[in-house]
């Protein structure tokens, strides 16, 4: 896992871990800011699991997800929630925050998280066209 654990607390849900590595593959390359992540469970709903994200200020936000979603759903549904993370931790250092930027319009919004064809990605989110695949933003970003 790219981000950090903290080893006092225990361990995450596998299915969780797996929907995060490749948002934090992500977060770890250009642009990115990886949180520290703690398995502070924050819901007691059923089938959902849970951790914190700290950012570098000590801000935190919890990150869910339905244990019943499909493997990509759930990648889906993780990024979304991490990329909140992310540019607020991004506007805290004082940094662009249109993480993942949309190649077609770098300036203007991130590339939003979206399920396409099968497949968990980053897609602009005025045309919908596939920016990167999720985990893949380092090789997308030029």
């Amino acid at each position: 896992m790219t981000g950090r654990m903290d080893d006092t607390t225990g361990r995450m849900d596998d299915d969780l871990a797996r929907a995060l590595q490749p948002v934090l593959a992500d977060l770890a390359g250009p642009g990115g800011v990886l949180p520290e992540i703690r398995d502070e469970p924050w819901t007691d709903l059923p089938d959902t699991a849970s951790v914190m994200l700290y950012a570098a200020d000590g801000s935190g936000q919890g990150v869910s997800v339905d244990l019943g979603l499909t493997p990509v759903a759930r990648v889906v549904a993780v990024a979304d929630q991490v990329q909140e993370w992310a540019i607020e931790a991004l506007w805290s250092a004082g940094r662009p925050t249109n993480w993942p930027p949309c190649d077609r319009h770098p300036v203007a919004h991130p590339a939003t998280a979206r399920e396409q064809a099968g497949r968990a990605v980053w897609a602009c989110p005025v045309t919908g066209t596939e920016v990167a695949g999720i985990g893949h933003v380092h090789e997308a970003v030029r």
